[in-house]
């Protein structure tokens, strides 16, 4: 798997070395840092812009990329224990899904379940900066199954609603999923017929709604710390 940008670069070298297998250098950069890079042990390889351009397939690289092992997800039996899950529900696009998970990890979330058939886990890895290879991340295709699962072990399941009882108004203990939706099509009926309870986030103004990874970060604050 290629990952490319300088601050996705540096969090992996700090804190997770292990995973280079072969690094891309398109720029020169100090002293201090190349001896870091090199004492990885992995081969560096020094590239021209053309072919740093073709790894990142055009992206931002910063003159930094990089091969890693695949990413793992992991299983979702190993975080039925945990206190608070987010649920991903046809969520596709990596900003917001990479946004959500950053704010999942800085906040104290459990883990997270991606709900679909595929993923760009290399765009949600560089969407995160990071944080993604920090927090236990699943994916199942079957979203409502999960929901029954979730529930036989204890869950109690909110989903994201407008209008919905305002997330201020409830008081959250136990084991908890929040389910989001995607912002074009939402949660479908049957999603919220095996939810316990829709919560929303009550506006002061009159507009729509929130982008849905600032909504996340707003929903899971208040879940986890009042």
């Amino acid at each position: 798997m290629i990952i490319y940008g300088k601050q996705l670069f540096l969090h992996i070298l700090e804190k997770h070395g292990n995973k280079f297998e072969k690094i891309y250098l398109a720029k020169e950069c100090d002293k201090r840092l190349f001896s870091k890079i090199a004492g990885l042990g992995v081969k560096i390889e020094r590239v021209d812009p053309k072919k740093a351009q073709a790894l990142a397939h055009g992206g931002n690289h910063q003159g930094f990329l990089a091969e890693i092992s695949d990413f793992e997800f992991c299983d979702i039996k190993s975080i039925k224990n945990a206190n608070f899950l987010a649920v991903l529900y046809g969520l596709s696009d990596v900003g917001n899904i990479g946004a959500i998970v950053r704010s999942a990890y800085a906040l104290g979330a459990s883990g997270i379940i991606l709900v679909g058939k595929s993923f760009n886990i290399e765009g949600i890895l560089r969407a995160s900066s990071g944080a993604a290879l920090e927090i236990n991340i699943a994916k199942c295709e079957n979203g409502l199954d999960l929901l029954n699962e979730l529930k036989q072990v204890g869950f109690k399941i909110y989903a994201t609603k407008a209008n919905a009882k305002s997330v201020k108004d409830i008081k959250f203990n136990g084991k908890i999923a929040l389910v989001m939706g995607s912002e074009g099509d939402g949660l479908p009926n049957k999603v919220f017929e095996k939810c316990d309870e829709s919560i929303s986030i009550a506006m002061k103004n009159d507009f729509d709604s929130l982008n849905v990874s600032a909504a996340f970060a707003i929903l899971c604050d208040r879940i986890l710390n009042g």
